[in-house]
């Protein structure tokens, strides 16, 4: 292949009286090129088209093509990979070829037939005000506590601003919280919500879906309309989909500390707009999109949706009640056997007598593990941040006597620092090996640290800790300058 320049080089020097092996010497090519170049009648710019070799599976060609069609009617998640045209190959038609091959020519297929690797986002046109939801799950640290959490994330597909919101969980109670949340933050109300599906504010019955009471009561306060997407397609809200990981890989990472959930939603909003940027298809910047989003909302009520789910459970003998199946509140011993109100919101549940007076209020418990708030290792994640409530708290009465009254010597940093160290370590191996590990390292030692309690621990779990050699512990008295004489 040569170049404009030297094929014009070539074709002036002939028509100067040049041999072909005088041109070809002068411009540095072969004869042979000469010939072809004098003889070609047309040196119009060629379609730089891609000339299609024989490959070794095009015998097998029709036979790929139909598993791929075929995929079109079946679920998005059961279609065939790459990988497994590669299995059914070797095994059913035996087929001697690489993975890697079948790979490339898939890839291949797939951009000839139209089809796409991953599930097409449909475009869609979204008006200012209309809205998208869903959630996804990040780790957090809170009060110290590794805990993987769920994060709403409400966004805007004409602007694409995406506001989040992070709870414990994706009930109703915590869906309707995070949209009060943001509708506050933006100050309006969309005027239609689009759900991924009905977990947390619903279920679905054959081709509807029945909302939960309490979300029905909020959708009606604040007069939106909603609807949800079809049932495995989430596919169909690329807007919400997309921000949910962007949010998580710009917001979440690396894992954020909070030692107050609340407060750490009413600053999120703000950290999300910090995120804006200009719009990826309409070339203006979110914000600015965004003003548009916001005069199309309509205002929020006068009066702000109270987010509560009532039940009336029955105290047993000790007080306490159970919600949520698992998890256990406890009340005033006197109110054992008799009927109290539970008033459930997103992070709390508080609990008042049959006539409405308010007997106590405790943090929400999320999970499937059973929970007890008379545990006094409940506390322990709390105590650890606010120090203040040690001398009330059921952890200080609930340890023995002579480590109830070393940490009741200690001054405020020390304490945070022994209380730390019963939360991590209770985490680990649970209360009372904890509590037996701490006694056992004041007894030892005169002093609590992590390094003694988390060794206590390991011995009361597997037993007398063996070594190789026999280790002189009396090194590190000489050390430290323990037993020199003066």
């Amino acid at each position: 292949m040569i170049s404009m320049s030297q094929a014009y080089s070539i074709r002036q020097l002939k028509k100067q009286g040049d041999t072909v092996a005088e041109i070809a010497r002068k411009v540095g090519v072969c004869r042979n090129t000469v010939y072809n170049c004098l003889a070609e009648d047309d040196l119009s710019p060629k379609m730089p088209t891609t000339k299609r070799r024989t490959k070794m599976l095009d015998p097998y060609r029709p036979l790929i093509i139909s598993w791929l069609e075929g995929d079109r009617s079946e679920w998005r998640k059961q279609r065939h990979t790459a990988h497994r045209i590669w299995v059914r190959l070797t095994t059913e038609e035996g087929v001697e070829v690489g993975e890697s091959t079948v790979r490339a020519y898939v890839r291949t297929l797939r951009e000839g037939l139209g089809h796409s690797d991953t599930d097409d986002y449909l475009d869609q046109r979204w008006v200012p005000g209309e809205a998208q939801a869903d959630f996804g799950e990040a780790d957090f640290s809170v009060r110290g506590v590794k805990m993987r959490l769920s994060y709403f994330v409400l966004t805007f597909p004409y602007s694409n601003i995406g506001i989040a919101q992070v709870f414990p969980g994706e009930n109703a109670e915590c869906v309707c919280q995070a949209l009060k949340n943001v509708f506050e933050f933006v100050g309006g109300v969309p005027g239609r919500i689009v759900f991924d599906n009905a977990t947390g504010v619903g279920h679905r019955v054959c081709e509807g879906v029945r909302t939960t009471e309490l979300f029905g009561a909020f959708a009606a306060h604040y007069n939106f309309a909603f609807s949800f997407c079809n049932p495995n397609a989430g596919h169909e809200k690329g807007s919400v989909e997309a921000k949910v990981r962007y949010l998580r890989s710009n917001l979440f990472v690396p894992v954020p500390h909070m030692t107050d959930p609340a407060k750490y939603n009413a600053k999120l909003p703000g950290m999300c707009m910090k995120l804006s940027k200009e719009h990826y298809l309409k070339g203006e910047p979110e914000e600015q999109l965004f003003m548009e989003d916001r005069f199309a909302m309509a205002g929020l009520p006068e009066k702000p949706f109270d987010i509560v789910r009532y039940e009336r459970p029955k105290a047993d003998k000790k007080g306490k009640v159970k919600l949520d199946g698992q998890h256990s509140y406890s009340s005033d011993p006197s109110l054992a056997g008799r009927e109290l109100i539970a008033a459930i919101r997103a992070t709390t549940v508080t609990l008042y007598t049959a006539a409405g007076e308010f007997v106590c209020e405790h943090q929400r418990a999320y999970g499937k593990a059973p929970t007890d708030t008379s545990d006094p290792a409940s506390q322990l994640a709390v105590l650890a941040v606010k120090t203040g409530g040690w001398v009330n708290s059921q952890v200080r009465f609930a340890i023995p006597d002579k480590l109830r009254e070393h940490m009741d010597s200690l001054p405020k940093p020390d304490l945070r620092a022994e209380l730390r160290v019963m939360r991590d370590q209770n985490a680990v191996s649970g209360w009372d090996a904890t509590v037996s590990a701490m006694s056992e390292c004041l007894a030892l030692t005169g002093r609590i640290d992590e390094a003694g309690v988390s060794l206590a621990c390991a011995r009361a779990a597997t037993g007398e800790i063996v070594y190789d050699e026999k280790v002189d512990l009396a090194a590190y008295d000489r050390a430290v300058g323990i037993g020199e004489v003066a």
